[in-house]
């Protein structure tokens, strides 16, 4: 079974290369959305489906450099990589939006 990780600028370079398949949440403590999707994200994370995906989420004011790389517009953000490669990111509001693009990094191929 998968945990979500609390990741860091300084690690995520590592480990976006190191696995193959990763999604990073982006939030912030006075973030109504984020807590409002933490629950389903920790299910999608125990979720066998998706055993396959690094499940990482990130303080997005306490990690500029990643924030600034996927180009954060607000919070709860998600980032995809597949193989080291940004693939999508963007605002998510609800489980299902999160669960497409978890259905979409799942379905990155070479």
């Amino acid at each position: 079974m998968m945990a979500i990780h609390t990741s860091s600028d300084n690690e995520l370079r590592s480990i976006i290369f190191e696995k193959e398949r990763v999604i990073v949440k982006f939030l912030d403590e006075d973030c109504e959305i984020c807590k409002a999707l933490a629950p389903s994200f920790k299910k999608f994370s125990e979720n066998p489906t998706y055993q396959d995906i690094t499940f990482l989420q990130m303080d997005a004011s306490e990690n500029p450099v990643s924030s600034k790389e996927v180009k954060l517009t607000g919070t709860p953000f998600f980032a995809i990589y597949f193989k080291g490669t940004l693939r999508d990111c963007g605002l998510l509001s609800t489980e299902e939006k999160v669960r497409k693009y978890l259905d979409r990094l799942l379905a990155c191929k070479e």
